[in-house]
């Protein structure tokens, strides 16, 4: 059975993205709770768009201190596993820290603001071009980092 959930997690969460854009999630208490059950159905057997989706969902909409830290683990995996709105999600998580489980990272941040930069994507782009600019994240002012990331901007 975990064999055909994994191989059908994708799948899975295409049902759920389905139905949460649908116009019955957002007048069905029922159905978006459901629509939240495929969406960890589908992260925790491999969907990377899943474990993003459903990561940010919890991290910033979630009810209470324990759901968004477990928001912020599945989007951590996500930026793990390469997805960069994850990973441009998670250097915003690392420069300002959650609580006691995410601390703040510089290190971390930077790192992840980079690999999702990496991927064009398009905030992280910005925020890179900013560090640099202002010399934040114990980077120190980079004229040459600055004009690169300046440039990258589409």
């Amino acid at each position: 059975m975990r064999l055909v959930l994994k191989l059908i997690a994708r799948a899975i969460f295409y049902l759920g993205y389905f139905l949460f854009r649908s116009p019955f999630a957002r007048r069905s208490k029922a159905v978006h709770n459901f629509t939240m059950k495929v969406f960890r159905v589908a992260a925790d057997n491999g969907s990377t768009r899943a474990l993003s989706l459903y990561g940010h969902l919890l991290f910033y909409k979630g009810d209470g201190q324990q759901n968004r830290i477990q928001g912020g683990i599945y989007l951590e995996r996500a930026a793990t596993a390469g997805d960069s709105k994850a990973q441009y999600q998670m250097g915003r998580v690392y420069e300002s820290g959650f609580e006691n489980y995410f601390m703040p990272s510089p290190t971390k941040a930077l790192a992840f603001y980079r690999l999702a930069a990496e991927q064009g994507h398009g905030l992280a782009i910005s925020r890179l071009a900013a560090i640099y600019q202002h010399g934040e994240l114990s980077q120190p002012v980079d004229t040459a980092q600055y004009l690169y990331w300046q440039g990258q901007k589409a």
